[in-house]
C-alpha cells in the first residue's frame, strides 16, 4: 500500500543532517550547560551556537532569542508575558479570530484577569481587515497578536502593512513606554511564524515585530522545542520560575540535543526556503486546479495567492471530513480536517467559521499539505484515489 504524508501542518520528521548534529547531545556531551566543568561548557557553547543560528536567520541579536518547550510555550509567554509586564500601563490586546488556540485561550485567560479583547474578524480568504484594525486601537492597546500564516487555510497576513498602521498609531499617542536603557514603545506586535517558516522570510527587522513566534516540528526539527524573538528592549514576565537560565525568562535545565536540533534545522530550512516553496508551490496549484475539476462542488478555502505554497485546504459538500480522512487513511493517504492541536474538539473549525463558510462546506473541510518529499506522482495518486472515495461517501 502507499504510505502518501499530506500532513506536514501537523509536524515534520527529523531531516537526517539535523539528527546527526543532535545525536552526540543525547550520548557523550550530556552535560548540563549551567555545568562550570567542561561538558557543561560545551553543552553551553552549542546552545549559544543554536541561538546564533536562528538569529541570524531572523535578523536579530542572539540575546533577543529566547528557547522554549514549543510554539504552545512561545504564543503563551509572548501574551501572558507582555500583558503582565506591562498591565500598569494598559489592559488592551488585538488578536484576529483565526489565531492559534495558543493565542486565543492566553487571551482569554486574560480576559478573566480583567483584560479586554478585541477579535478582529477576517474577509472570506482569511485576510484581517485592516479598516477594524485601524479603528480597534484605544488609548491603553499593549499588544496586537497576529499570525503570519494560518495553519488551518494557509493565508499569509500583511505583517509588514500591520506593523506600519501599529508604528503609525504609535506616533498619534499621547506617551511612550519608558524601558531603563531605551524606548519601547506600545502597542507592541507579536506574530505567530511557525507555519511560515519554512516559505517566508522571516527578517524581523524587515517585518516590524517585537515579538516571533517558531517552534522546531514544523521546519523538519525536533519536537518538543521552540523559540521567542523578543526585541530586547521590551520588559516580560516569565511563567516558568525556577533557576536563571534563559536569562530568568524561562528556568528549567535547558534541553541541550533539541535546542542544536532546532538551530540546524532553521538554518538549513532558510538555505532551501526559496527553491523548495517554487517547487511546492507548483505541485499545489497543480494539485488545486485538477481537485476543482474532478470532484463537483469541491471549493477552495482561504487565499488562492497569498497563501502558504505548501498548502491545500478544500470543502466537499455532502461529505464529512473525519470520514474522508479514515478513508484516505485506508488508502495509504494522511491527510487532516484542519489543525492537529484541536482534532479533539468536535467543534466546527473556527478559522473556518470565521471565513464565514456555511455548515455543509465546513462540515466536508480537508486540509492536505506538501513536503520535502512529495512528489509529482503522490498527487497524481491522490487526484485518482480521492474523487473515488468521495462517491462513495456522498
Amino acid at each position: 500500500m502507499k504510505n502518501i504524508y499530506l500532513d506536514y501542518a501537523a509536524t515534520t520528521y527529523i531531516d537526517k543532517r539535523v539528527l546527526n548534529k543532535m545525536l552526540p547531545y543525547l550520548t557523550k556531551k550530556f552535560g548540563n550547560p549551567s555545568s562550570l566543568y567542561s561538558l557543561g561548557r560545551e553543552a553551553k557553547s552549542a546552545i549559544e551556537g543554536a541561538r546564533r543560528n536562528i538569529a541570524e536567520v531572523l535578523n536579530s541579536n542572539s540575546e533577543e532569542i529566547i528557547f522554549t518547550g514549543s510554539g504552545t510555550e512561545s504564543d503563551n509567554l509572548a501574551i501572558l508575558g507582555i500583558a503582565r509586564a506591562y498591565k500598569n500601563k494598559g489592559k488592551h490586546i488585538i488578536v484576529s479570530k483565526i489565531e492559534h488556540k495558543a493565542v486565543l485561550e492566553a487571551v482569554k485567560t486574560l480576559e478573566k484577569e480583567g483584560f479586554k479583547v478585541t477579535y478582529l474578524n477576517v474577509d472570506s480568504k482569511g485576510i484581517v481587515k485592516i479598516s477594524e484594525l485601524k479603528r480597534a486601537f484605544k488609548r491603553d492597546t499593549i499588544l496586537v497578536s497576529i499570525m503570519y500564516a494560518n495553519n488551518e487555510i494557509g493565508t499569509i497576513q500583511p505583517i509588514s502593512k500591520i506593523a506600519e498602521i501599529i508604528s503609525n498609531f504609535r506616533k498619534t499617542k499621547s506617551y511612550k513606554l519608558k524601558a531603563k536603557s531605551s524606548a519601547a514603545v506600545l502597542p507592541l506586535l507579536h506574530t505567530d511564524a511557525c507555519q511560515a517558516a519554512n516559505f517566508l522570510s522571516l527578517n524581523v527587522k524587515k517585518l516590524g515585530v517585537d515579538l516571533m513566534t517558531l517552534n522546531g516540528s514544523k521546519i523538519y526539527g525536533p519536537k518538543g522545542v521552540g523559540c521567542l524573538y523578543k526585541s530586547e528592549e521590551i520588559k516580560l514576565e516569565s511563567m516558568i520560575i525556577g533557576g536563571g537560565q534563559e536569562r530568568n525568562f524561562r528556568a528549567g535545565t535547558e534541553n541541550t540535543a533539541l535546542i542544536v536540533g532546532f538551530g540546524e534545522a532553521l538554518k538549513l530550512t532558510e538555505k532551501m526556503r526559496r527553491k523548495e516553496s517554487q517547487r511546492l508551490r507548483d505541485l499545489r496549484n497543480y494539485f488545486i486546479k485538477n481537485l476543482l475539476k474532478s470532484i463537483p462542488k469541491c471549493r477552495l478555502n482561504g487565499h488562492y495567492v497569498k497563501r502558504l505554497p505548501n498548502n491545500i485546504n478544500i470543502s466537499i459538500p455532502g461529505v464529512n471530513g473525519e470520514a474522508l480522512v479514515l478513508a484516505l487513511d485506508k488508502c495509504g493517504i494522511s491527510a487532516s480536517t484542519g489543525s492537529a492541536c484541536a482534532s479533539s474538539n468536535t467543534n466546527f473549525s473556527h478559522v473556518l467559521s470565521a471565513i464565514k463558510l456555511s455548515p455543509k462546506f465546513t462540515k466536508g473541510a480537508l486540509r492536505m499539505t506538501l513536503g520535502r518529499d512529495t512528489a509529482k506522482n503522490d498527487i497524481n495518486y491522490v487526484l485518482r484515489t480521492l474523487p473515488k472515495i468521495v462517491k462513495k461517501l456522498v
